[in-house]
Order: C-alpha cells, then sequence, then structure tokens
C-alpha cells in the first residue's frame, strides 16, 4: 500500500477572510486619513493593494486580497517559507493508496477565531460552496478535480446545475472526511494550501452580513479593521495552535497610490516592508544603496505576460499574436528599465518551479522585428495596438518601454493605458470587458508547473480570464493531471505550454526577480518563494 502523509505543519498558509469594500455602514470599515498614520510601536507595517472583492477565500485571486487571506486563515496543507516544500497544517495526515481517493484526517485542536472548532464540515461545506456555479466564485476551477463537478457548475453558464454539492466529497466524522477525484492526481495534496481548499466557519452560512463585517478565520492574524482606501489591519491571535506562533502584535496592510511612495516610506522608515521594488530603484543597482543591509533578492517563481481577450473578434487570428511577441525585444527592456534585473521569458512557466524548463516558445519569443512585421502586415489587423494594466504596482514604465519595442519593430502605433488601480483594472478583466491586451502576472499558488497552465488555460480554468480554450491543449493536461509520478506527468505538461504557445493567447515577458526592502526595525526577516514576508517568524526591533 502506498501512502501520502504530508509532515506536520510549523507554520502558515492561511486563508480566508471576508470583508465587502461596499457594504455601508459596517463598523470594521471607516474613512480615510487625509495623512499618514503614524506607525504603532507594535505595529509592522507592509505594502499592498486593496483587495479586488470581498475577501472570500473561493473567490479571491487578486494579489492583494491573497497576501491579506494569507495571514487570515490557514489550510489543511502550508508551504516552508523558505523552500517552498508542503507539508500538513490543519491536515493531520493526508492519505492515499491510489492518488484518487484522499482520507483527510484533522488535528483535533484546531478553532476559528470565535472559538467554534475546524471541523472536517468547515472544510467540505467551503468546497461545496466555492464550486456551486450560482456562487459565482472565482476560485472554482480549483475544485474541478474533485468527482461530480461538472454536476455542480457545468461548463455553459445556461445550463442549470443538476446537484448543489460534490459527489466527491463525504464526511466520517467530525475530524475525517473523503476526497474522491475524477481521475488520480498525484499532486492533489500539494494544491491543497492553495486558497480555494480553505475552511469556513459556521457563520459564513449562518450569518453571511455579520461574517462580511468582521472576517471570521482559522489563521495566526485576526481580522481588526479596514481602513477603505488606505488599509487592512489584522492583529495576533493568542489562542492560534500553530507552532510556530508569530511574535508581532499587530500587521497594517497598506494601500500606497504608487510603489515609488511606497519604497519613499521603506527607505526613509516609514513603512516596514516593500515586496517588490519600482524600476526607478533597480536603475544602476540603486535600491542597493538606498536601502543597505536591509535588502533581499532571490530567484522568482512567477511570470509576467501580456494576454489577448480572445472573446473580442480583433484578435482571433493566432499571426496577430505571434507577430505582437516576436516585435517585443524583452532583454532590450530588461536592460533599460530594469538594468538587467529580470530574466526574458520564454516559456508559461519559470524553470525554477518543479517541472518548469527553459526555451519553450522558442522564436516566437524571440525578438524578429523584421519577420514580425511581415507576418503582422499579412493579418490586416486596424487601428493601434493598445496595452493596459494598473499603475499601482509600478508597471508602466515598463510596459511603455515594450510598447515603444512593438512600434520599432511593427511601425503601428503602440500605446499604454493606465488604470489607477488593480482593484479596478481586475474588474474589467474578470467582467470580460476587456478590448486591449493586458498586463497579467502570476506567482506560483505552489511551486510546479501544472500551476502555470490548468488555471490559466484549461478551458473553464479559474484565471483563464482571455477565454482560450483548445480541446487538444485539455486533453494534454488531463493526462499529466492524472499520471502516476511527477516525472510522467511533467513532459506532458510541457508538451501542453507547447501546444498553448503556438496559439499564443498570452505573451510570455519577464520573470521578475524577487527584489524586496523593509525598514530598519525588522529582524529576522525571511521573502517566501511567493514573495510574502514570512510574519510568523519576523520580529520587530525594541
Amino acid at each position: 500500500m502506498r501512502t501520502s502523509r504530508l509532515a506536520l505543519s510549523v507554520a502558515s498558509l492561511c486563508i480566508a477572510t471576508a470583508l465587502v469594500a461596499t457594504v455601508g455602514g459596517c463598523g470594521s470599515e471607516t474613512t480615510a486619513p487625509t495623512a499618514m498614520t503614524p506607525t504603532a510601536a507594535d505595529t509592522l507595517t507592509l505594502n499592498t493593494t486593496e483587495p479586488e472583492n470581498a475577501l472570500v477565500p473561493g473567490n479571491t485571486t487578486d494579489a492583494g486580497g491573497s497576501k491579506i487571506l494569507r495571514t487570515l486563515f490557514k489550510g489543511l496543507v502550508d508551504y516552508d517559507p523558505k523552500t517552498a516544500a508542503p507539508r500538513n497544517a490543519v491536515a493531520e495526515s493526508i492519505e492515499t493508496t491510489d492518488s484518487r481517493i484522499f482520507t483527510i484526517t484533522l488535528r483535533p485542536d484546531w478553532t476559528f477565531h470565535d472559538g467554534t472548532p475546524v471541523t472536517a464540515r468547515s472544510f467540505v461545506d467551503a468546497w461545496n460552496h466555492t464550486a456551486y456555479r450560482p456562487n459565482e466564485q472565482l476560485g472554482a476551477g480549483f475544485l474541478s478535480v474533485i468527482d461530480g463537478f461538472d454536476a455542480v457548475h457545468p461548463l455553459d453558464p445556461a445550463i442549470e446545475p443538476s446537484a448543489r454539492e460534490l459527489r466527491g466529497l463525504r464526511l466520517l466524522d467530525d475530524h475525517r472526511f473523503v476526497v474522491t477525484l475524477a481521475a488520480p492526481l498525484p499532486s492533489f495534496a500539494t494544491r491543497l494550501g492553495h486558497l480555494a481548499y480553505a475552511p469556513l466557519p459556521a457563520k459564513f452560512f449562518d450569518d453571511r452580513a455579520g461574517y462580511l463585517a468582521r472576517p471570521v478565520g482559522n489563521g495566526p492574524f485576526e481580522f481588526v479593521s479596514h481602513t477603505k482606501g488606505s488599509s487592512i489591519v489584522v492583529a495576533r491571535h493568542d489562542g492560534y495552535p500553530g507552532a510556530a506562533r508569530p511574535s508581532i502584535e499587530r500587521a497594517e496592510f497598506r494601500f500606497n497610490a504608487t510603489l515609488e511612495a511606497a519604497y519613499a516610506d521603506v527607505v526613509a522608515n516609514r513603512l516596514d516592508f516593500l515586496e517588490v521594488l519600482p524600476g526607478d530603484a533597480l536603475v544602476g543597482g540603486r535600491y542597493k544603496r538606498d536601502l543597505a543591509g536591509r535588502h533581499f533578492t532571490r530567484e522568482g517563481t512567477g511570470l509576467q505576460s501580456l494576454t489577448f481577450p480572445l472573446y473580442d473578434p480583433r484578435f482571433a487570428d493566432p499571426r496577430v499574436r505571434q507577430a505582437i511577441s516576436m516585435a517585443i525585444d524583452r532583454q532590450g527592456v530588461i536592460d533599460a528599465v530594469f538594468t538587467g534585473d529580470r530574466l526574458p521569458a520564454d516559456g508559461l512557466a519559470p524553470a525554477s518551479v518543479r517541472g518548469g524548463t527553459t526555451g519553450q516558445c522558442g522564436d516566437l519569443c524571440a525578438h524578429r522585428p523584421r519577420e514580425a512585421r511581415e507576418l503582422f502586415d499579412s493579418t490586416g489587423f486596424q487601428g493601434p495596438i493598445d496595452i493596459m494594466s494598473n499603475i499601482d504596482s509600478a508597471n508602466e514604465k515598463w510596459l511603455t518601454a515594450v510598447c515603444d519595442s512593438i512600434t520599432a519593430a511593427l511601425d503601428r502605433e503602440c500605446r499604454f493605458l493606465p488604470v489607477p488601480t488593480l482593484s479596478e483594472f481586475r474588474r474589467q478583466i474578470n467582467g470580460q470587458q476587456m478590448t486591449t491586451l493586458y498586463r497579467t502576472g502570476w506567482v506560483a499558488d505552489y511551486p510546479s508547473i501544472e500551476n502555470f497552465l490548468n488555471p490559466l488555460y484549461r478551458t473553464g480554468g479559474s484565471s483563464n480570464t482571455g477565454a482560450y480554450s483548445n480541446p487538444a491543449v485539455d486533453e494534454l493536461l488531463a493526462r499529466a493531471d492524472s499520471a502516476v509520478t511527477d516525472e510522467q506527468a511533467w513532459p506532458l505538461y510541457q508538451e501542453a505550454e507547447r501546444l498553448i504557445l503556438r496559439d499564443m493567447p498570452a505573451i510570455p515577458l519577464v520573470v521578475p526577480g524577487v527584489q524586496t526592502g523593509w525598514s530598519d526595525r525588522l529582524r529576522d526577516v525571511v521573502v517566501t518563494p511567493f514573495r510574502d514576508l514570512d510574519l510568523e517568524t519576523v520580529t520587530l526591533a525594541s
């Protein structure tokens, strides 16, 4: 008998809270102040973007919301903050003999912040809620591997679901449940640290308005307040049963209007942590002088790309997409804007993740201006080429450089169209309102090539915002998912990656490194492969 057991957790991959920014009159929401509030001695401050939606785990895919949720909730599995290796958290054991039927046993000592126990039903009810199509949860696609998903979430939105609950979930008792997948999936246990697999307390179902006004999680920190347009504050939960209990008392996630302003605050010790530095700070290695002894660089597990809205007929011809890709001088952009402090992307997954490899894109990601111009002119594409992105995380300069590269190669005007905030930008993307190319960024939820393909390019994938669909890709991904071992799955994922790249529904641009900076108050700084500051181990100077 083959049994999969992940070691007992000592740190966190935390998940959900829920706060609706549009709910009026909630005691947890306050008016944004006119000036930056001074940092309290017991509060660590971080920069992020304001969450796109209410902070419900199964409905959160944006970076800002996810970062906050990972402090408020703990899933079955979390990931080592240095290596990203998966390990058990709320789960005491995850057992399987065939990679299709998993018996999950929970630790008996875990509670939510309101004192109610975390039970097997907390997970089963949450997963059913996320999967049920009428609930319109952005993370539903992550549950698609569970038996019965098609019945609760038909691919065609015009078809009514024939069931409300996943057939593949079965409660055994308060601390045990069984998950049956539609097909074997060796990586399933690794996935269980993702937000979509978080538990929800009974309050979410019994008192939705109360939960949305004051979220109840089960992680190392609990919700305190949301000042709309300014910050979200969390506080250490002293009843947290995890082995690594935070030293800091409070954390404030601030929503700076620009990354440059956040950087200035870190340099001046007005902000404690910045997960990504602006392009200006990278030029000539300026950040190394500004933040001497308080910066960190590591290889990234993410990708920056441009996605086409394939529901817009202007982008239906793959030659248009291929030509624009070949028009971009990736290395030239990196040299000009990032002083070489990035890597040009040559695939849809960075080589640093398990199963990732190099050279997947071939000539289609090489700078070939003459071939690009000839191919583009043959398509009859009308009008300028526009690229849209939010500008509250320093995207304008480097995407303007991308546009300049396209204009030079194709002799066609390329314009950068700014959107003030990530939340506004994501609302347009998720509403399928895009009529231009748009920036997309992805940081691994878990360190596997599969995480860069299934959510983004499988038909109906949870983050397949461009509406790409190719049955041959779907078939390859399904075969890879059901392979007995990772080593058997990886060549299939890589073959699917090459097929997607020939279609070019998204243009790989750069693989970001992780350059972070912090104030002189921080000690014991650990930056995870997912670009988070590990709040469970960081300390503040006296």
